[in-house]
């Protein structure tokens, strides 16, 4: 049997007996789209679950396959977004949160209210320009709601309900954790805390350096490592590798039942034991983690992965001058500035030796080098993927491909060498049947890697 439009393909799900939205509707023009999409921003209250828009998509599948998709979106399909649900309550104090980088971010605490579903007791205020821009301050009433229905923030005071004697909100001169002076660079809207041993910044740094993205070490997350700083078990990420399994075992983490009663349970033998051996295994990873681990402003993993492909060493990438960091493709300005600023900063340097003496890799591993001179034995070979893998996430998967030489497209074309098709694969796997092109399902794709990796 073969479907021409999205529509037969529901109704024949339907008759099928498998469960299909009931609401959709086919619409000819504009004009008949506009009104659905209206008619549904007044009665999306009556459905039995939450939503926040309607997916408009084009109905005839050769037009899908003729429009084609970026490699984040298909051509295809736009999401119609309905207004914002709001609703009024009482900013009763704002606070300010400090991330890893020092970027000092407030935030309003508020009497909680339910917006789309779930209770909000806490919403973004950007930065100290927004809140003066708007005229929020403390105890006012505001206007409240989820962007895409999902991020909290306050649109608005209602200045009709402003208490007297309400006055104009300012960013503290010092860091609230720490006691170290802010300082806001010119041109930027962000306040940031400069000293590196602040509390929170080495809470939130060693929660990125302990991040899947990052080091990965599995079992060491934000409970943990706030305990860790507690009890003042680690200073820096450096420390992290001194920890015993003895020390963890004995930590403890205090949590609130629903009748009030505190409740104490001690982190035990066998989860210290399993954190310990996360620990160990990270000292091995592939460089590029370790950069990306190490907190630089403006590295995320691609950028990570292109430094440690140009840089065979962390002490290549320390001695890089500015003009030879934007030599290398990828990486701007912007970038290498501040790549050169964090190893021109002493404290920093300390870190790395600290991490080289705890055994913690410092340039390409063997296997890393040889696949760089060789270029891998998908160099040259470009692979698309689509659905979902169940042995493995898609970015674990487009880090086999690049560790043996080849790149990840979003898009198929007749150039592509393969496509590697998951559950629920979409249009893609149809265009790389239109154009000839493999397809590997994720036995013959994990048997591929395997067999490259022997060889």
């Amino acid at each position: 049997m073969r479907l021409s439009t999205h529509g037969d393909t529901l109704d024949l799900l339907r008759r099928w007996g498998l469960p299909v939205e009931l609401h959709w509707r086919r619409c000819a023009g504009v004009g008949e789209l506009l009104a659905f999409c209206q008619e549904w921003a007044e009665r999306r209250r009556t459905l039995e679950f939450e939503t926040d828009g309607v997916v408009i998509k084009v109905d005839r599948l050769s037009d899908r396959r003729a429009l084609g998709a970026t490699s984040k979106c298909p051509r295809w399909a736009v999401a119609f977004k309905f207004p914002a649900e709001q609703k009024t309550t009482l900013l009763k104090k704002i606070e300010v949160n400090v991330g890893r980088t020092g970027a000092v971010t407030p935030f309003a605490v508020l009497e909680p209210v339910t917006i789309a579903g779930s209770t909000v007791s806490m919403a973004t205020l950007h930065n100290a320009d927004d809140i003066a821009r708007k005229n929020i301050r403390e105890g006012d009433w505001v206007v409240v709601e989820k962007a895409g229905d999902v991020i909290p923030r306050v649109v608005a005071p209602v200045l009709s309900r402003r208490p007297a004697g309400a006055e104009p909100w300012q960013m503290p001169d010092v860091c609230p954790r720490c006691g170290a002076a802010l300082h806001r660079e010119e041109g930027e809207a962000v306040w940031r805390c400069e000293n590196t041993s602040c509390p929170a910044r080495l809470q939130r740094g060693l929660e990125h350096f302990a991040s899947r993205s990052a080091m990965n070490i599995e079992g060491l997350g934000d409970s943990l490592i706030a305990q860790l700083i507690a009890q003042k078990l680690v200073t820096d990420s450096a420390d992290l590798y001194a920890l015993s399994a003895d020390a963890l075992a004995g930590l403890t983490s205090t949590s609130t039942r629903g009748d009030g009663r505190l409740i104490e349970r001690r982190f035990g033998e066998k989860n210290a034991v399993k954190v310990v051996a996360e620990i160990e295994r990270s000292r091995s990873n592939e460089l590029w983690r370790l950069m990306y681990g190490l907190g630089i402003r403006h590295i995320g993993e691609h950028s990570a992965q292109v430094l440690a492909q140009a840089f065979p060493s962390v002490d290549a990438l320390r001695d890089a001058s500015v003009e030879q960091l934007q030599d290398t493709q990828e990486v701007g300005p912007v970038l290498a500035a501040s790549v050169r600023s964090w190893f021109d900063e002493p404290r920093n340097l300390t870190l790395v030796e600290r991490l080289r003496r705890a055994g913690v890799r410092m340039e390409r591993s063997a296997e890393e080098q040889t696949a760089l001179r060789s270029g891998g034995p998908l160099q040259g070979r470009t692979y698309v993927l689509t659905g979902t893998l169940a042995s493995m996430s898609r970015d674990d998967a487009t880090a086999a491909i690049e560790r043996l030489g080849g790149k990840v497209a979003g898009s198929v074309s007749r150039k592509t060498a393969g496509v590697v098709v998951g559950a629920e694969a979409g249009s893609k796997a149809d265009k790389a049947r239109e154009l000839g092109v493999p397809l590997l399902d994720e036995a013959a794709f994990r048997a591929l890697i395997a067999e490259l990796d022997r060889a």
